[in-house]
């Protein structure tokens, strides 16, 4: 990636702030200390860094070398981190073995001028995103330099974005969708990129205000805290234009703060690692529809196949796939990750038929709408009767006094499985309220059996509850 807008602001961090020509020199210095770290074409080169100007650049750097990129979240576990770095094969481990003071070090000693730049095939390996999955270790992603540069690009061509406003970044840049999603598709429109550090509600209003702030990708907590919290003042968040929001299943309470604020409805995406980000969005100027994860974007396309690969009919569930879009400006240019980092049995069970399948199962209205219903593995067979998680869940969360929940299944003797409801109340509501609550809107078998009541939850670092958690209490 060359950059053209030399004086233009590109970059901010808590370190420091680079015009468009200032990152190009940074990222060659990052690219000649790679070099000097041993690092060529093809190494895998792993980063767990805070959000900040450094991990930008050297991202940058290692796609200048043609490095392999692996992104470690800071919040992992040492053995978590180090099941990463070893199942990648990873030769350097910026962030740990590599400390950020040294790293920056090499940068400001390493020559600045450019030196031959690798020369990569556009749809060899660029990066790995290592999965939390359902069971088991995290699987790799690989992902190309055209997947991590297309989102950009459809988002210019679709003019989905106005590139004067200066784009923030809160969730962690390690995950290599918001790498994509911030950075990447950011320098591609010309607009300015901001490293947000905090994530609590006074420090990202501080941000806002400071940079100017437009917009970002955030959990729905994060939001909820902006709007709420007695330390925000109404001004800090008058740059903010629309943050968008991950979660199809919101409190409408939440629903009608954002829509107070904002003007319009929360924009509900699905996406998933391996495609990479977004596959679907809802659209704002539309009232809500109850379960919706929105329609495809412009280059992909939606399939809800059986347990055969056989394509199903609007209404009916089955495992939702995605493909290139057929018709239309980015018809044919979209593609999947290129499988799984070593595991080619699992990335040909991914990519068979020339779908990506995703192990969600859905449905599509006759209008193209997505309906998530749940993981595979999530479904719980109660007595011969599948119960999907995230149905339930939606209707908990119309509940006045639910602030969020998680249902999961536990073994039981006679059944197979019992329904059981983790929740987070905003003040004491009683088990038999919440079982009415279901049981007007849900068949009988769907309804919890067990009720769990929790002040937090355990979340991932995209503020995904983590239900294996949840699923091994009960056990």
């Amino acid at each position: 990636m060359r950059f053209e807008r030399c004086g233009d602001e590109a970059l901010v961090g808590r370190s420091g702030r680079l015009t468009y020509a200032d990152l190009d020199n940074a990222t060659a210095r990052a690219a000649n200390a790679w070099r000097s770290l041993g690092v060529s074409a093809g190494d895998r080169v792993a980063c767990t860094l805070p959000n900040d100007i450094d991990i930008v650049i050297a991202f940058l750097g290692a796609m200048r070398i043609g490095a392999i990129w692996v992104g470690v979240n800071i919040a992992l576990a040492p053995p978590e981190q180090d099941y990463i770095v070893r199942d990648s094969g990873a030769s350097v481990y910026l962030g740990r073995d590599l400390p950020l003071d040294d790293w920056r070090g090499r940068c400001e000693a390493a020559p600045a001028g450019h030196m031959n730049d690798a020369v990569v095939g556009s749809h060899e390996p660029a990066a790995i995103a290592y999965t939390s999955g359902t069971t088991g270790f995290p699987k790799g992603a690989v992902h190309s330099r055209h997947n991590l540069l297309f989102v950009g690009h459809a988002t210019k061509v679709t003019r989905q974005y106005d590139p004067s406003l200066r784009q923030g970044v809160c969730l962690p840049l390690t995950l290599l969708n918001l790498m994509v999603l911030g950075p990447l598709t950011a320098f591609q429109l010309g607009s300015c990129l901001v490293c947000m550090d905090r994530v609590d509600p006074v420090g990202l209003a501080e941000w806002i205000e400071r940079e100017r702030i437009a917009t970002f990708s955030a959990v729905p907590t994060m939001v909820h805290g902006l709007l709420t919290h007695p330390d925000v003042r109404p001004e800090q968040l008058t740059p903010l234009v629309r943050p968008a929001v991950g979660g199809a299943d919101l409190p409408e309470s939440f629903r009608a703060m954002y829509r107070e604020r904002f003007g319009a409805e929360v924009t509900i995406g699905y996406g998933l690692t391996e495609a990479p980000t977004a596959v679907t969005l809802t659209d704002p100027a539309s009232p809500p529809r109850p379960g919706e994860a929105g329609r495809a974007l412009a280059q992909v396309e939606i399939v809800i196949v059986d347990d055969d690969d056989h394509t199903l009919a609007p209404g009916e569930v089955g495992e939702v796939c995605v493909r290139a879009a057929s018709t239309g400006p980015l018809a044919d240019q979209w593609t999947p990750m290129l499988g799984y980092w070593n595991q080619p049995e699992a990335s040909a069970r991914a990519l068979r038929g020339g779908l990506l399948h995703t192990g969600d199962l859905g449905s599509l209205d006759r209008e193209g709408h997505l309906y998530i219903k749940d993981r595979r593995n999530d479904v719980i067979i109660r007595g011969g009767a599948n119960v999907y998680p995230a149905e339930v869940e939606r209707v908990l969360h119309a509940h006045p006094h639910v602030v969020a929940c998680a249902v999961v299944g536990y073994p039981d003797e006679r059944l197979g499985e019992r329904v059981a409801a983790f929740v987070q109340p905003d003040e004491i509501v009683a088990e038999a309220e919440l079982a009415a609550h279901c049981a007007g809107q849900l068949a009988r078998y769907k309804v919890p059996d067990r009720w769990e009541f929790v002040k937090e939850f355990p979340r991932t670092a995209m503020g995904k509850i983590k239900k294996r958690e949840l699923a091994a209490r009960l056990r």
